[in-house]
């Protein structure tokens, strides 16, 4: 199987490609190419922005689906969702592979909805992510342990990136396993965890040159170009307010901290 290889789905699960793909034209980013297939359904909503909108259930169990993000050289991509990402259970695990690559003095903002972990779910996302020497992304992952008042079903998460062919993270963590959500020294009593890959386009202030922790969030810069938020909190709202606000420190120019 390659790096890329999805593993074979149930046959009665469902199988899903959607990409998106941008050039350079007169100087002005465009998106060349769009391709959708539910429940994974790509919209232009700007000039150089899209939106997933899903347009049937899922992911549940046993569904293997794939998102292609390619982002030509010197050209922008905006990548959001008009709502969270809901995982059901269903008959075996389900897939998520996201693979992006953002060319030479590109920049992506990859910034869904949260993931919502249904009861009893089997949930794996696995993300790759290539930059050129001077990409610039910003890259959100949030994830909610089920709906109100239920207890999460199970996810791994993967997140591997390389820069300019080099490492520059490789991140796992698992979700859903009773011994370690409730231990103090990884959830505890949060209901949520997220975090940010933030390259910036500028060098980050001195605020951002040592690791800086926060209330419920951390911002440690990485030995490659770039900065990782991540933050816990007991719901969306306070996940995304923690993470804004570390985002907001790795960005900041020199000379701003």
């Amino acid at each position: 199987m390659t790096a890329d290889a999805l593993p074979p789905a149930d046959r009665h699960a469902m199988r899903a490609r959607a990409f998106v793909a941008t050039s350079l034209s007169g100087g002005r980013t465009v998106v060349s190419g769009l391709g959708s297939a539910p429940p994974l359904t790509f919209r232009q909503t700007g000039a150089r922005t899209v939106h997933l909108v899903s347009t049937a259930a899922g992911p549940l169990g046993g569904d293997r689906l794939r998102l292609d993000l390619d982002v030509a050289p010197g050209t922008s991509l905006d990548v959001g969702s008009v709502a969270s990402t809901l995982v059901l259970p269903g008959e075996g695990e389900s897939h998520l592979l996201i693979t992006a690559r953002v060319g030479a003095g590109a920049s992506l903002r990859f910034a869904p909805e949260p993931t919502v972990l249904a009861a009893g779910c089997a949930h794996r996302l696995t993300v790759r992510l290539a930059l050129a020497a001077d990409a610039r992304v910003l890259w959100r992952e949030e994830i909610v342990f089920g709906r109100y008042g239920e207890r999460p079903g199970r996810c791994h998460a993967r997140f591997d990136a390389t820069s300019d062919g080099r490492p520059l993270l490789r991140q796992e963590h698992v979700v859903g396993d009773p011994a370690l959500d409730t231990s103090s020294a990884i959830y505890g009593t949060a209901r949520c965890v997220g975090t940010t890959l933030v390259t910036p386009l500028v060098t980050p202030g001195p605020a951002c040159r040592e690791a800086v922790v926060g209330d419920g969030v951390a911002v440690l810069p990485l030995a490659g170009p770039g900065v990782l938020v991540s933050a816990l909190a007991p719901d969306a709202v306070a996940l995304r307010d923690r993470l804004e606000w570390g985002e907001a420190l790795a960005s900041a120019p020199s000379g701003a901290g």
